[in-house]
C-alpha cells in the first residue's frame, strides 16, 4: 500500500534529505515510494542502506504529467482541436445558392419539397422498392443521418410504412433520376424522436427535419425510353 503520508514530496532539510550528500540535495526533495512499484523506463532508481527506494523529484514529475501528455498529445485528441471533417453532401454550397431561387410547394399534408432537379425516369409505384439516397438533417443544417456515409443507396418498399410518412410521401412522387430537398413537419417526422449517436444532433419528438433525396433506381422496373 501507498504511504499515508499527506504528501509524497518531502520537505528539504528532512532525515532523508540529510543522508543524502550536498550534491545528490541540489536536485531538491526526494519522494518516499513505500510497496509502489512504478515500471518506468526512464526513471533512475536510487537505493540506500536503509532499504528504501527514492525516486528523483523530476523523475516523480515526470510520471505525474508523464501520462496526461500522452493523452494530450494522441492523435485523436490532436483532432479534437481540428475543423470537423466536411460530410458528404447531396446539396453542395452552388446547389443551396440556387435552392433560393426554386419555388416551394406545399402538399395536403403539409410536406413542403424544392426540386433541386427534376429526373427523367418512371415515379415509383406504390409497394415497389426503390433505392435512394438521402442526408438527413435537423433545421439548422446538422446531419443526423446519411446514406452517403455509409457508401450505398438505402433500399425500402415505398408508400409501405417502412420509413416516415414524410419521406414516403416525397419519394412517391419523384422520377428516378431526380433530387429532392423535403422540408419534413414534425408529424411525419418522427413521433417518438431519435436519440443521439456520438458526434449528431439529437432529434426531438415530432420535430420537423429536413431530408435531401436522390432517386437512384427502381429495382425491377426498366427506365421508360
Amino acid at each position: 500500500m501507498v504511504s499515508s503520508s499527506p504528501s509524497l514530496l518531502l520537505p528539504l532539510g528532512s532525515a532523508y534529505g540529510k543522508s543524502l550528500s550536498a550534491n545528490q540535495q541540489v536536485t531538491l526533495s526526494n519522494v518516499r515510494a513505500q510497496g509502489l512499484i512504478v515500471r518506468c523506463s526512464s526513471c533512475k532508481t536510487r537505493k540506500y542502506s536503509n532499504g528504501l527506494n527514492l525516486f528523483k523529484r523530476r523523475d516523480v514529475m515526470g510520471l505525474l504529467f508523464g501520462a496526461p501528455s500522452i493523452l494530450f498529445n494522441s492523435p485523436d485528441a490532436n483532432g479534437a482541436g481540428l475543423p470537423p471533417e466536411e460530410k458528404p453532401k447531396l446539396c453542395d454550397d452552388a446547389c443551396e445558392k440556387e435552392l433560393e431561387n426554386i419555388p416551394m410547394v406545399t402538399t395536403e399534408s403539409g410536406l413542403q419539397y424544392k426540386d433541386i432537379r427534376v429526373g427523367e425516369g418512371p415515379s415509383p409505384p406504390v409497394g415497389f422498392q426503390v433505392a435512394a439516397n438521402y442526408v438527413a438533417m435537423i433545421p439548422s443544417g446538422q446531419i443526423f443521418d446519411s446514406s452517403l456515409e455509409k457508401g450505398q443507396p438505402y433500399i425500402f418498399r415505398v408508400g409501405s410504412g417502412q420509413v416516415i410518412k414524410g419521406l414516403d410521401e416525397g419519394i412517391l412522387s419523384m422520377k428516378v433520376g431526380g433530387k429532392r430537398r423535403l422540408y419534413i413537419p414534425g408529424p411525419l417526422a418522427f413521433p417518438k424522436g431519435l436519440t443521439s449517436a456520438p458526434g449528431r444532433p439529437r432529434v426531438a419528438p415530432s420535430s420537423p427535419v429536413v431530408f435531401d433525396v436522390s432517386l437512384e433506381y427502381i429495382p425491377g422496373l426498366e427506365l421508360e425510353e
